[in-house]
């Protein structure tokens, strides 16, 4: 596991070299925030990096309800079991095993992996706008249909789950990129996951934190880019 801190985050990294998961401690006054939850294996290396920090972890939110970002989660909670488990209101339907798209949504499959067995329930479901400590709930939907981002209101640090990946370079998902394809493979859909994305860049962070790649500093030229891409790729 590599750890990299930028002022309040840290980046917790498994696999950095073959294919890199992040997951995310935020630290707050008193207390820390842990965003994603990585694959099964990675409980101890997350529990290690909190203890070694000295503060109660009192959050888990999630980005959305893939394996690779609630691999740990159980693991997580039987270990902290104070701390509140967030998810959007709509990615905890595919938390919890349904893939039944709702009436208003398009109707494209969706796709990658979602465990069957996770045991642990959210606490707090969560909406645009909603506050989590200092970080502010963004909806961006398209990698799944709940899928959300994280502002921190402080720094402007922006972390978007797989709205954005950086391994290969930094691209919208469901732009494919033969270099890192897997976050394309596993959209459920491209025009609304595009459309998320821009609607992020909108919020000229300060700091791009993905769920694949490195933390990129300054990255609005890199997003303006990204997003031409994609949309090139969709023929607009």
């Amino acid at each position: 596991m590599r750890i990299i801190r930028h002022e309040f985050l840290l980046q917790l990294t498994f696999m950095p070299r073959l294919f890199p998961v992040n997951c995310y401690l935020v630290e707050e006054e008193k207390s820390l925030t842990l965003v994603d939850a990585a694959l099964p294996y990675s409980a101890a290396g997350i529990a290690k990096a909190i203890e070694e920090i000295g503060k109660p972890l009192t959050r888990i939110v999630l980005t959305h309800a893939h394996d690779d970002h609630v691999g740990a989660l159980d693991r997580m909670k039987e270990k902290f079991p104070e701390a509140e488990v967030y998810i959007s209101e709509r990615d905890a339907k595919l938390l919890a095993g349904d893939r039944t798209l709702l009436a208003d949504e398009p109707q494209t499959k969706i796709r990658g992996g979602v465990p069957k067995d996770i045991k642990t329930r959210p606490d707090i479901l969560v909406r645009e706008g909603d506050r989590i400590g200092s970080l502010l709930v963004i909806a961006t939907p398209g990698h799944t249909p709940g899928s959300i981002s994280l502002l921190d209101t402080r720094t402007r640090a922006l972390l978007v789950g797989d709205s954005f990946h950086t391994r290969g370079g930094l691209t919208v998902t469901g732009h494919l990129r033969l270099m890192f394809p897997f976050p394309a493979m596993a959209t459920w859909n491209k025009e609304i996951a595009l459309e998320s994305a821009s609607k992020l860049a909108d919020h000229q962070p300060s700091l791009l934190a993905t769920g694949h790649g490195e933390m990129l500093a300054e990255p609005a030229a890199e997003m303006r880019k990204a997003l031409i891409a994609a949309k090139g790729s969709l023929g607009k």
